[in-house]
C-alpha cells in the first residue's frame, strides 16, 4: 500500500504566470516574492509575476537576497522582513534555491517565533507558496522537500515540513538564455531524481510511471547536453523532465547520491547536480543486483548501458583536490544520515560507501 502525494497545481506554457495570473486571486492581500539577486530580473520571471499580481491589484514586496544552496540565515532574515511588511503568502521565483527558501520562509511566516536555529522539524504548517520555477533541476515546484545549509552542522538539510506549493507556474521560456554549465547540472540534478527515485526502496507503480516518462524526456535531451546548443523546444523537454522527476521522488525521496553529494557542495562548493553526478559511475556500479540498473539505457533511448557511462563521464566533469583523510570524514557523515541509507534497496557498507567516494574523486 501507498499514498500518492500531488497536490500542487501546475500550470504549463508560454507566459503562463500572466495569462494566469487570475488563480493569485484569494490566495493571499500581500506577497513575498522572494529570489536570487539577478537571475528572475535578467530572464523576465520577476517582471511577469509583477506584471499578474498589479493586473489583480495585489500587493507585494520582493526579497531577492537568496544565495545558492541558501543558509538558514538568509530564510530567518527573509521571515523577519516578511513579518515587518505583513505578507500572508510567497511566490518563490528560480532554481531549487530560492523555492526552497521560500517553503522554509512560509513555514516561519506562519510560526514566526521560529529562528534559523529552531526552524529544522516535522509537522508544522505554512501560508501558501507559489513557485515559479526558472531552471529544469530540482522540481522543487512539485516537492514537498526544502534543502538549506546548515552552516553550524557544515552541511545540507530538509527542513522536514511538508511544503507543497500551491501553484507551479511552468515557462521554460525563462531558460532561454540560461549559460550552458547551468543547464546541464541542472538537468544533471533531474536525472538523478529520476534514478535514485526509480532504484529506491520506496518505488511503487506511480512513482515508477513518473520516472519512465521523465527518463523518455531527458533521454532525447542528451544530443543538446552534450554539444552545449540548446533549443526552446530542447530546454521544454528537460523542464518536463525536471518536473515528472520532483513527483517522484515527492513519492520516494532521494538516495545516495544525494547525501553524499551533499559534503562535495558544502566543502569543495560543486553545484549541487554535478556533486550527485560524479558520484553517479560508481554508485551504480556498487549494486549488487544489477537488474534495475541495466534498464536504464533503455529507458533513456541508449544502445548500450556503457553509452550511458560515457554520457556521464562527459557531463559530470570535476577538477577538485581531495584526500582519503576527508573522504573519510565524508563517509562517516553519509553513514549518519540514516533517511538516505533507508532509501538505498541494498545493504550498504561503511567500505562500500567510502568506495563510491574513492572511484569517483580519487
Amino acid at each position: 500500500m501507498f499514498q500518492f502525494y500531488m497536490p500542487t497545481k501546475v500550470i504549463i506554457g508560454r507566459e503562463c504566470v500572466v495569462k494566469e495570473g487570475h488563480l493569485l486571486k484569494g490566495i493571499g492581500n500581500k506577497a513575498l516574492i522572494v529570489t536570487g539577486r539577478y537571475s528572475a530580473k535578467k530572464n523576465g520571471a520577476l517582471k511577469d509575476v509583477v506584471k499578474a499580481l498589479e493586473a489583480q491589484n495585489m500587493a507585494y514586496c520582493v526579497f531577492d537576497e537568496v544565495e545558492e544552496n541558501p543558509s538558514l540565515e538568509t530564510v530567518e532574515k527573509a521571515k523577519n522582513f516578511g513579518v515587518a511588511q505583513g505578507v500572508d503568502f510567497v511566490i518563490g521565483i528560480g532554481g531549487g534555491s530560492p523555492i526552497d527558501a521560500s517553503k522554509a520562509i512560509a513555514v516561519m511566516l506562519k510560526h514566526p517565533e521560529l529562528t534559523g536555529s529552531t526552524l529544522i522539524g516535522t509537522s508544522l504548517s505554512s501560508v501558501p507558496v507559489i513557485a515559479v520555477p526558472t531552471t529544469a533541476g530540482t522540481g522543487t515546484e512539485v516537492t514537498q522537500y526544502a534543502i538549506v545549509t546548515d552552516h553550524q552542522a557544515k552541511t545540507k538539510k530538509n527542513i522536514g515540513h511538508t511544503v507543497f506549493p500551491q501553484i507551479a507556474f511552468v515557462d521554460a521560456y525563462y531558460m532561454k538564455d540560461m549559460p550552458k554549465t547551468i543547464t546541464i547540472h541542472t538537468a544533471v540534478d533531474a536525472m538523478s531524481h529520476l534514478v535514485e527515485s526509480y532504484l529506491s526502496v520506496k518505488s511503487n507503480a506511480v512513482s515508477e510511471g513518473l520516472v519512465v516518462e521523465g527518463l523518455k524526456a531527458w533521454g532525447k535531451c542528451i544530443p543538446q547536453l552534450l554539444d552545449g546548443e540548446f533549443t526552446l523546444e530542447g530546454r521544454e523537454c528537460l523542464m518536463m523532465a525536471s518536473m515528472l522527476a520532483g513527483m517522484a521522488i515527492a513519492q520516494t525521496g532521494t538516495s545516495l547520491p544525494h547525501g553524499m553529494g551533499y559534503a562535495l557542495t558544502y566543502y569543495k562548493g560543486l553545484p549541487h547536480g554535478l556533486a550527485n553526478g560524479v558520484l553517479y559511475k560508481a554508485y551504480l556500479r556498487s549494486f549488487k543486483d544489477q537488474s534495475k540498473v541495466q534498464k536504464l539505457h533503455v529507458l533513456l533511448g541508449l544502445e548500450s548501458y556503457k553509452a550511458l557511462e560515457k554520457i556521464l563521464d562527459a557531463l559530470c566533469r570535476v577538477d577538485i583536490e581531495i584526500s582519503k583523510e576527508e573522504i573519510a570524514s565524508y563517509t562517516e557523515e553519509m553513514c549518519a544520515n540514516k533517511a538516505k541509507l533507508q532509501n538505498h534497496p541494498e545493504p550498504i557498507s561503511k567500505e562500500e560507501v567510502y568506495k563510491i567516494y574513492a572511484d569517483s574523486l580519487l
